[in-house]
């Protein structure tokens, strides 16, 4: 029998995990004595396996395969969430997006939340937000938009976008931009590099991609690299939002994934411009180029190579597993592998150990990665929680925490929603701790085991564990058979959650 987790719960977890990023440990000076440039790249719906570098069957991504080769890559990197907007909160702010009420999709951040950005703004960077949002409205009055939350310039979207996009720069008017909208989003942020030159500071650019999220537009060029996926996959349809209509309607497979992979491309097309561009301009040794996606891939194109459990929207392996790499010449001399968890609530907390700034005095989630680019062969020591909120509890009568004229977007998209083309937020005032708020999908990772709660696995206990490390898959479900590894880790995941939604009542902004 494999031995129980020792938890060590005489400390409740979620304390461990704050305390062991509680203050920056002075780590730069190791690293380099000139602050680097930091650019953080996000997909949409990019799946784990949806890379050349991990044996891909039919997706081309030679700059993402390279960064892999040359830099460091990331075997067990995680989203906070497996839905997009919470993710984006968790990058944006060290904490889960539950503590602040961001749920879901269309579920906004609230405006005290201290950001990424602020924290690189006190520490002398220019900053800039370019493509999608979706933590609330990008409009200048937005309290929750890229200017409230410490960007000093944008040009965005409330949600996601596909070729001509429609974006607004600094919270003006939105208007059409014409072509394809990946290498709009880089053409921006060499822009932004160039004017950051000039005032001769360090830059930071968080650029997060409309790619491959659907519906799937694509140049002729990258479609035609994806003629040889064969008809064979065409044995169902799959629905993706028309064009024409805004509304879900059923497509052949094959081509879907024609479209998607050629997306992805184009994405990664976007990615050498920026790496070519920073090259040329002696600007690659000190910057930090990091990409990641917001989630697994949609459950209908997700099962292609690597056959991890599940997609999107799912707490299993392939709703929360995503591609990661990374470059940063300076220090990174050597290329490396690390198989550490890592998550995107983790970016926080390492920029703050890397330029030297406090840490927000809140609870965080995350921990800094520093020591992990320094030795690849370091394992977290920290569990680390995800969890779906149950969204339902809050009805439509529910008390709003931002007045709703602030939380109507701009934006127009594809997608129909509620009758209209742009999106509302909502974020609730959240008062009373009460039993039923533990409830949905959540997991807990602390090597080498993973617990699951209210999975979709028939068991009527309600949770699932797994050898995360030997059973990636989690197709084995050891819940019975170590039932003393079950209980300290539900009770880690307990101690957590009631931190978690202490947060979500407003306590950490409590003066």
């Amino acid at each position: 029998m494999m031995p129980t987790v020792n938890l060590n719960t005489s400390i409740p977890l979620f304390m461990m995990a704050a305390i062991s990023c509680s203050s920056p440990q002075n780590k730069t000076d190791e690293f380099t004595e000139e602050l680097p440039n930091i650019i953080l790249l996000m997909g949409d719906d990019h799946g784990f396996d949806e890379v050349g570098y991990y044996g891909h069957p039919y997706v081309e991504t030679p700059v993402l395969d390279e960064m892999a080769d040359q830099g460091l890559r990331f075997d067990r990197f995680y989203a906070a969430h497996p839905t997009c907007s919470p993710t984006r909160g968790s990058i944006l702010t060290g904490r889960h997006a539950n503590r602040y009420g961001t749920f879901g999709p269309n579920w906004s951040m609230r405006p005290e939340e201290i950001s990424i950005a602020d924290i690189l703004k006190d520490a002398g960077y220019t900053t800039a937000h370019f493509g999608k949002w979706h933590v609330g409205p990008i409009k200048k009055e937005s309290p929750t938009g890229p200017g409230a939350m410490g960007f000093d310039e944008w040009l965005s979207h409330d949600n996601f976008f596909e070729m001509d996009p429609i974006l607004s720069r600094n919270g003006d008017t939105p208007q059409k931009v014409e072509g394809e909208s990946s290498k709009i989003l880089i053409d921006e942020t060499i822009q932004f590099i160039e004017r950051s030159k000039k005032q001769d500071q360090p830059f930071f650019a968080l650029v997060w991609y409309g790619s491959p999220h659907q519906p799937y537009v694509a140049l002729p060029e990258d479609l035609a690299l994806y003629e040889n996926i064969p008809d064979s996959l065409n044995n169902r349809n799959v629905r993706v939002t028309s064009l024409e209509t805004g509304r879900s309607v059923p497509q052949p497979r094959a081509e879907v994934l024609k479209k998607r992979y050629a997306e992805i491309t184009a994405m990664d097309r976007s990615i050498g411009l920026l790496r070519d561009y920073l090259a040329d301009n002696d600007l690659k040794q000190n910057t930090i180029v990091l990409y990641c996606s917001d989630n697994g891939s949609p459950g209908n194109v997700s099962d292609i190579g690597i056959t991890l459990r599940s997609g999107k929207g799912s707490m299993y392996e392939g709703g929360i597993r995503v591609p990661a790499v990374m470059e940063w010449p300076a220090q990174i001399k050597q290329p490396g592998t690390t198989s550490a968890i890592l998550t995107t609530t983790d970016f926080l907390p390492t920029i703050a150990e890397l330029t030297n700034q406090p840490l927000p005095d809140r609870p965080l989630d995350g921990i800094s990665m520093l020591p992990f680019f320094q030795d690849t062969t370091l394992k977290r020591n920290e569990p680390h929680f995800f969890w779906q909120f149950n969204r339902d509890l809050f009805d439509n009568n529910a008390e709003l925490y931002i007045p709703q004229e602030l939380q109507e977007g701009t934006t127009p998209l594809v997608k129909m929603m509620n009758g209209k083309f742009t999106r509302t937020f909502r974020n609730c005032v959240y008062s009373d701790i009460s039993e039923e708020d533990f409830q949905g999908q959540r997991a807990m990772i602390n090597e080498p085991y993973k617990l699951v709660i209210e999975g979709s696995s028939p068991n009527d206990k309600g949770y699932e564990l797994y050898d995360i490390i030997n059973d990636p898959e989690e197709t084995e479900n050891l819940a019975d058979e170590l039932p003393e590894t079950v209980e300290e880790m539900q009770a880690g995941m307990r101690h957590w959650q009631e931190s978690v939604l202490n947060s979500l009542t407003g306590a950490d902004y409590a003066e």
